[in-house]
C-alpha cells in the first residue's frame, strides 16, 4: 500500500497509456474510415467551388465582352464605315489601344461585317471579304432574329469568347459588330488564386482552325490560352488527355484536377477548361478538427483517470489558441478583434497592407481606429462622426453589403466588411476586411465604358437618363435649384456634306472639349444624339444657366481651331415634382425656339 501511494502517479500514468493504446487500436479503423469520408467530401466541395469559380469568371467575361460590343454598336462612325464598306484600320487600332490602356482587356479583337455577312475588317489579320454566313450559324441567327448574341465558339482563328451585335441605321439593319476576347485573363485571375489552367478545344473542333492563333497543340487538341504551363500539359500527356474529361475530379502527381465543359450556344461541348490545384493548398479544417477532437477527448478521458485533468485542460486551451491563431494568420483577408475602443488583435495579413508598422502596438500609438484610412465617397462606408460609429452601422444593417475605400500608404484599396460578435461579455467583435480591389476597379472601368461616348469621351445619353433622375430627386429632397441646357450645332449636316464626316467628328470632339473645360466640376456634359448635347447644372437657377449658355455660345462662335461653327441653346429649370420627360420636352422646345429665331442664340423654356 505504501508503495502504491509513493508511485501512484506513475502507476496511473502507465495504466493511462495502456488504455490509450487499447483505445487507439479499437478506434483506428473507425478513424481511417472517417478521415477518408471527410477528405472525399472536401474534394467534392473543392471541385464544385473550382467549377463555380470558372463559371462565374466566364459569365463575367461574356457579359463584359457584350458590353463593349453594345457600346460600339451605337457609334455613328461605325455605321458610316459599314455603309461605305470602308473601314479605317487606324481608327480601330487606336480604339483597341484605349481599351488595353483603360480596361482589363489586353487582347481584344474587333470584326466588322456588312448585312450580307461579308467580313469588312478584322483587327487580328489582314484577311477580309469572306462570307461568314456560310461558315458560322450564329451570325445568320443574329441577322435573322436581329438580337444580341454571346457565346464560346471555335472559328478559323481561335477558340474564344465572342459577342455579336446587329447594327442599325435609321431603323434598318446594315451589318454586325463582333468583339472577340480570350481565356488568358481568366487564367491569370485563377493563377492568382493558386489555380493553373489549360484550355483545350475538342478534336472535332480543331479542324475548323485554319489559322490557329496560339499555334499550340496537345496531340489533336488545340490549346487556347497562351500561358498554359508546360508542366500541366505534360501531366495531361502522361496520363492520357481523355482520362481527365467528364470526371468529378482527378488526382495526379500531387495535383487536384477539375474538368469544366465549355459549351457553344446550342449547349454542345466544344472544349474543356482543365483547372489544376496543388493538393497542398486543399486543406481540410474538418479533418484537422476531427483528428484534434479525438486526440483531445482521448487525452481528457485518460488524464481524468490519472487525476490530472486540470493540466490537460491547460494544454488543450493553449493548443487551441495556437491552432486558431494559425488559422486566422493563414487567411488572405485582414482579420481584427476590437472592443469598440481599440484594436485588440490583428492577423499577419493586416501587416502586409500596413507595412510601415511592425507591431500592433506601433499602429495603436498613431491610430485609435483603422477608420483613419477610410476614404469618404458615395457608395462606400463612411467612418462616421465617432470613432467606431461605422462598426455600429455595419452591425445595425448586417443583411446589407458594406464596402469601404481605403488609402493605405498612398495606395487605394477596396474591401468588403463583415462584423460578428464573438464575446458578448467582453464586447469583443471580429472584423473581416476582404480585398475586392481588382473587382471594384474592373467594375468602375466597365461603368465608365458604358457611360462615356466613344467619340467625344464625354458622358452619353445613358448617363444623362440615370443622372438626371438622381439630380431631380436630390433637388426635390434638399430644395436646391437644378437647370439643364440643350445644345445643337447649327447646320451640322452641311459640315459633313462639304468637309466629310471625319471633319464633322473633329468638330464634335473639339466642341465637347471646349464645353467640358468651361464648366464646373459638378456639371455634366452629355452627348445625346449626333450633334446634340445636354448639360446638367446642379445648384443653378434658370437665369444663371442662361448666362452659362450665353458664355458657351460666344466661346464656340469665336473659336476657329477646326471650323467656324455656331450653336443654338435651350435652357430650362427643373420644377419640383415634374417628370424627367416633361423637363426634357421643355428644354427641347426652348432649343427649337432658338433655331426658329435664327440660330446661334439662347432661348429659355
Amino acid at each position: 500500500m505504501k508503495l502504491f501511494k509513493k508511485y501512484w502517479f506513475h502507476i496511473v500514468t502507465a495504466t493511462a497509456f495502456l488504455l490509450l493504446a487499447f483505445f487507439m487500436f479499437i478506434y483506428n479503423d473507425y478513424i481511417k474510415v472517417k478521415q477518408n469520408t471527410i477528405l472525399t467530401d472536401k474534394y467534392k466541395q473543392t471541385a464544385e467551388n473550382m467549377r463555380s469559380r470558372i463559371a462565374s469568371l466566364l459569365l463575367l467575361k461574356e457579359k463584359s465582352t457584350l458590353a463593349v460590343a453594345l457600346s460600339l454598336a451605337s457609334n455613328e462612325s461605325l455605321k458610316e464605315h459599314i455603309l461605305k464598306e470602308k473601314v479605317p484600320k487606324k481608327y480601330y487600332e487606336e480604339l483597341i489601344q484605349r481599351y488595353k490602356k483603360n480596361t482589363l482587356y489586353q487582347n481584344i479583337w474587333i470584326q466588322v461585317m456588312n448585312k450580307e455577312g461579308i467580313s469588312l475588317y478584322r483587327s487580328w489579320t489582314e484577311n477580309k471579304g469572306d462570307n461568314l454566313f456560310k461558315i458560322r450559324r450564329e451570325i445568320s441567327t443574329v441577322k435573322k432574329e436581329q438580337t444580341v448574341s454571346y457565346a464560346i465558339s471555335v472559328g478559323r482563328y481561335d477558340f474564344s469568347i465572342k459577342a455579336m451585335i446587329p447594327v442599325f441605321h435609321q431603323g434598318e439593319f446594315i451589318g454586325l459588330i463582333e468583339i472577340v476576347s480570350h481565356f488568358n485573363s481568366i487564367a491569370k485571375v485563377l493563377k492568382s488564386e493558386e489555380i493553373g489552367s489549360v484550355v483545350l478545344a475538342e478534336k472535332e473542333q480543331t479542324k475548323h482552325l485554319t489559322h490557329p492563333f496560339t499555334k499550340m497543340f496537345l496531340k489533336e487538341y488545340y490549346i487556347a490560352n497562351f500561358a498554359a504551363p508546360k508542366k500541366l500539359c505534360d501531366i495531361l500527356l502522361k496520363y492520357g488527355i481523355e482520362n481527365f474529361f467528364n470526371k468529378e475530379y482527378v488526382i495526379k502527381d500531387n495535383y487536384f484536377i477539375v474538368d469544366y465543359k465549355l459549351k457553344d450556344i446550342t449547349g454542345k461541348t466544344i472544349g474543356h477548361y482543365l483547372a489544376f490545384k496543388k493538393l497542398d493548398f486543399i486543406q481540410s479544417n474538418d479533418l484537422k478538427h476531427f483528428q484534434f477532437r479525438w486526440i483531445v477527448l482521448t487525452l481528457l478521458f485518460l488524464m481524468s483517470v490519472a487525476g490530472v485533468i486540470n493540466i490537460a485542460m491547460f494544454y488543450r486551451m493553449r493548443q487551441q489558441k495556437i491552432y486558431y491563431k494559425n488559422i486566422i494568420d493563414s487567411s488572405h483577408n485582414i482579420i481584427l478583434v476590437n472592443d469598440k475602443k481599440s484594436i485588440l488583435e490583428a492577423n499577419r495579413t493586416f501587416f502586409k497592407y500596413f507595412t510601415q508598422y511592425k507591431t500592433l502596438d506601433a499602429f495603436r500609438r498613431e491610430n485609435r481606429c483603422i477608420c483613419n484610412f477610410f476614404v469618404t465617397e458615395e457608395g462606400y462606408l463612411d467612418k462616421g462622426n465617432e470613432v467606431y460609429s461605422w462598426l455600429d452601422a455595419v452591425l445595425d444593417s448586417s443583411e446589407q453589403t458594406h464596402k469601404v475605400k481605403m488609402n493605405i500608404e498612398e495606395k487605394i484599396y477596396y474591401f468588403l466588411i463583415n462584423v460578428a460578435l464573438i464575446s458578448e461579455d467582453n464586447n469583443h467583435y471580429s472584423v473581416i476586411f476582404s480585398d475586392i480591389t481588382k473587382e471594384e476597379i474592373y467594375k468602375n472601368e466597365l461603368e465608365k465604358i458604358n457611360t462615356k461616348d466613344t467619340l467625344t469621351n464625354i458622358y452619353n445619353r445613358r448617363y444623362y437618363e440615370n443622372q438626371i433622375e438622381i439630380e431631380m430627386k436630390n433637388a426635390k429632397r434638399y430644395h436646391y435649384d437644378l437647370s439643364v441646357v440643350m445644345i445643337d450645332i447649327d447646320f451640322f449636316k452641311k459640315i459633313n456634306d462639304e468637309h466629310g464626316h471625319s471633319v464633322g467628328d473633329e468638330v464634335l470632339v473639339h466642341s465637347a472639349e471646349l464645353m467640358q473645360n468651361s464648366l464646373r466640376k459638378g456639371d455634366a456634359v452629355c452627348r445625346i444624339g449626333g450633334e446634340e448635347f445636354i448639360i446638367i447644372l446642379p445648384h443653378t437657377k434658370r437665369e444663371d444657366a442662361q448666362k452659362i449658355a450665353e458664355k458657351l455660345r460666344v466661346l464656340i462662335a469665336n473659336d476657329r481651331e477646326v471650323l467656324p461653327v455656331t450653336m443654338s441653346f435651350g435652357v430650362a429649370q427643373y420644377i419640383s415634382g415634374e417628370e424627367k420627360d416633361y423637363l426634357y420636352k421643355r428644354v427641347d422646345k426652348a432649343l427649337y425656339k432658338a433655331k426658329e429665331n435664327g440660330r446661334n442664340r439662347v432661348e429659355i423654356g
